[in-house]
């Protein structure tokens, strides 16, 4: 799989996530989709915030990424 930017390995807490969440959307081909998305993740972000269990953790950044992965190849092909 590849992944959208590079740094996704060094992912391992929520607030790395985030900020790599919105380097992601500097990436979209399009100002709507950056604040579309811009306002998703910090949407996500919030809704979570009080998660305090390591390993579902964990399971949000390992989707959170795979979701970044999928969203960035869809408008890598739209380019």
């Amino acid at each position: 799989m590849m992944v959208p930017l590079s740094g996704a390995e060094l992912v391992h807490k929520p607030v790395q996530l985030y900020r790599y969440l919105l380097r992601c959307c500097k990436q979209l081909p399009n100002e709507n989709l950056q604040h579309h998305y811009k306002h998703t993740v910090r949407q996500s972000f919030r809704v979570h915030a009080d998660e305090d269990d390591s390993e579902r953790i964990r399971q949000i950044i390992k989707r959170a990424i795979e979701d970044a992965d999928w969203v960035m190849n869809k408008y890598k092909k739209q380019v």
